[in-house]
This record gives structure tokens, sequence and C-alpha cells, in this order.
């Protein structure tokens, strides 16, 4: 891989920035977010639009380093838990509610790209969810389910349609969801924390917080050259532990996925993709990949346990490229990489207080542009206005996910559907 001293494509193009300096010194804020992802980047923004801008931002790394800067870009409605699922557990009224929010979080996703003049390349072209398998019926069964308990309307897409936009012989048929986007996540979380900067929120990047403790009404966070005294903290940490809070972070697993971007391919592009839309499959273990506006394909798939090196993603990912699109045989792959995700066991996000201040919103589960975005409103309103609709997520509490234990069992889980998906297709034929 040429382009191999990248950690990613994202980081290869990322919108340049002056680099915000570590927290240095004793300061006080109102609230201090722990955390330079989307979680914590919403939270923020959500803030300063409230007029709450004593606001100190904690990034350990740099902006977007986690799974916000490494993610597809994929922006739809929904929770890594199923509409089905959530449903049956919840009830109409309040799955619907909950659902309502991450379709209010991708519009306003949009807007804010728009009002900040983001430079993320948003595609709005909406996300195609392509069937690997002949029997249609999980598509009926979906679309039906969303248009008659969520409100959604997705379009169908016959197979000699599908085949237009996607020039595969692996899919049947699919479902066009036109409520949807696609865009660079990095750059969106460089331009969210510039509009947050912009507004007053004091960000601080390579500001680990070393400890957090109680001082009197109020939480005192230390760094290597720094603290602060907050009357409230976010801890909005995904897969990156903040290692300050032992039920918040055994309440999650950290699990990798993968992803590569190709060499550009000019005119080779429409030999497999006739679409600007984004792309994803119906199998559990499904491959999700969209077009770059350089040529580029980038494709992303699988989760695991294990954070593979570059030209180990690379060598599992073009095999089922090549899987898909037989035709882009000698494609060469420029970048690859992996990131962790937060996953709960019961695999909705985790939005909570301990009623002493202290907020977390993490464990999105892959599915995080627009759930943390709604997670980063809820907790902004929650502290400017003593909102309670974070309350919605109670039932999705801080289960401990019993690692290391939690891995075998995610990995072992994975692997079953996993052979489920090649088993069903053997059948097939």
């Amino acid at each position: 891989m040429p382009a191999s001293r990248h950690l990613s494509y994202y980081r290869a193009t990322a919108t340049p920035y002056a680099a915000y300096a570590p927290l240095q010194g004793s300061s006080h804020a109102r609230v201090a977010i722990v955390g330079g992802g989307f979680a914590g980047l919403n939270t923020a923004m959500g803030l300063a639009e409230r007029g709450v801008r004593d606001v100190v931002l904690l990034e350990r790394e740099e902006i977007g380093f986690g799974a916000s800067g490494r993610n597809g870009g994929f922006v739809f409605a929904g929770y890594s838990l199923g509409e089905q699922s959530m449903l049956r557990q919840l009830g109409e009224p309040r799955a619907r509610a909950l659902f309502d929010l991450t379709t209010a979080a991708v519009q306003r996703i949009r807007q804010r790209v728009v009002d900040h003049a983001i430079p993320c390349d948003m595609a709005d072209k909406g996300v195609i969810w392509a069937n690997w398998f002949r029997d249609p019926a999980v598509l009926r069964q979906r679309q039906q389910l969303l248009a008659e308990h969520y409100g959604v309307e997705w379009q169908w897409l016959p197979q000699a349609e599908l085949r237009q936009r996607i020039r595969s012989e692996r899919y049947h048929d699919g479902l066009y969801e036109p409520d949807a986007l696609h865009l660079h996540p990095l750059n969106y979380a460089i331009g969210l924390a510039d509009a947050a900067s912009h507004q007053g929120v004091r960000i601080h990047e390579n500001s680990g917080v070393q400890s957090m403790s109680r001082e009197g009404l109020q939480w005192r966070l230390r760094t290597a050259q720094g603290d602060v005294l907050a009357d409230q903290v976010v801890l909005a940490c995904g897969g990156y532990l903040a290692g300050l809070q032992k039920p918040i972070d055994r309440a999650i697993l950290p699990i990798a996925t993968y992803v590569m971007v190709t060499e550009p391919l000019y005119e080779r592009m429409d030999e497999c993709l006739h679409t600007r839309a984004a792309v994803y499959d119906s199998r559990f273990a499904f491959d999700y990949y969209r077009p770059l506006p350089d040529t580029r394909l980038l494709w992303g798939g699988r989760i695991s346990v294990l954070n593979r090196s570059a030209s180990a993603v690379q060598r599992l990912l073009t095999r089922d490229l090549l899987r898909v699109f037989p035709q882009l045989k000698g494609i060469k792959v420029d970048y690859a990489w992996s990131g962790l995700m937060s996953y709960a066991r019961h695999q909705m996000p985790q939005i909570g207080s301990d009623g002493n201040g202290l907020w977390w919103a993490q464990a999105f589960g892959g599915h995080g542009l627009a759930p943390t975005c709604a997670a980063g409103e809820l907790v902004a309103a929650a502290i400017a206005e003593g909102d309670d609709r974070w309350k919605q997520f109670a039932d999705y509490g801080l289960d401990n996910a019993f690692r290391p234990f939690g891995y075998a069992g995610a990995q072992a889980h994975y692997w079953w559907q996993q052979g489920n998906d090649w088993l069903k297709t053997r059948l097939e034929g």
C-alpha cells in the first residue's frame, strides 16, 4: 500500500487545522466533556447552541481519533438493535420515540454541515440495502415494519433496477432509504470542533484525563499538565476507555471493524457502481461501501475482537470486495485500517447520569453518526434546560459486559451468525 504511512484515508485527506493546545494550569468550567469524538462534540455543540459556553472538552489524542474518524461515513436512522427487537422490547410508542430521535439527528447533521460550511464531502444521495439472498421476505418485512410502526417509507428496488445501480450479480433486490447520506466523518468531526470552538467551547487535544474525583458538589479532572474543576462531567469515550469510572468502562465491549480504500478507479467506477448512494447488504456480517469524490471506493466490513494490522485488513476486505465485484480484480488498495467501536450487551446506546453531575454517552455499536448526535442533544438539553428525555434510555443501562469473557461471547455470536449467512447462501445455490 503506497499510502500506508497514513493511518487512514480520512487522516490523509483531513481538513488542516491548528492543533488545539493541551490543557495547562488550573481552570473552572460549568461542563467538562471527556472525549473528542462525535458524542462529545455533539454534546458541546448542543450546549453552545443553548447558550452554555463555559465548556471544556478534553481529548486524549486528537479530534476524531477513535471510531468517529475511522468509520464508513454512513448517516441514517436507527440503532444497532434492530427495529423489530426495539418494538418488541418497548412497544410502539416508546420504540418510535427513540427511532424518531435518530431521524431528527440525520436532519440536524445535514443542517449543521450547511450552517457551518463544513467541508466533509456530504453526499445526500441515500443508502441502498442490497439483498444478498434470493428470498425477498426479509426486505419486504422490514419495509412493512418501518412503514407501519415507524412512519418511514423505503423504496423497493427490483433486481433489474438494483443491478443498473450496483453492477453485481451477487444481489437480488434491494431497498432504498432516501433520507440518508454519507460523508467524510473525520472532516465532519473537525468541522464540529471548529464550530464549537467559535462558540466559546474550549477544546484541548493531547489532554488525557488521568484521574477524576469528587470535591464537594464538583468534579476535579486532572491531566498531565493541568486540571479542571467542573460542575458537570460528560464521559464520551466510546471504545477507547477513559479508565475513570469502572461501572461505565465495564459496560461496553470495544469491538474492531475494518475499512479500506482503493486507488482511484476513474472510469472503472462505472464497472461496479452507477449510483452515488452508499450500500450495505442484508447479511448479519454485511459489507458496506460507498463511492468517494476522487473515484476511489471505500469498503468496510466484519467485526472482530482483533484490531488487525493494515495488511491483514487489506487481505480480508479485498477478498470480500471481489466476491461482489470480480470485475475489479487487480485494483490496488491505498489505505486500510481498523478501529474500535463500543458495544453494549443490549445493543443500544448507554445514555445516563448518576444524579450527581456525572453523565455518560457511549455504546453506539457501529451506528454512530445519528445516535451520537441524538445523544449529544439529549445530554445537552438535560444539563442546560433540565430536560428529562434522556430517561427514554433508562431500560438500556450499564449492564456489565464481563470482559474479557464477553469478547469470547461476542466473537462466537458473530461466527454463528456468519455461519448462518454462509449456510443460507449455499442452500439457495
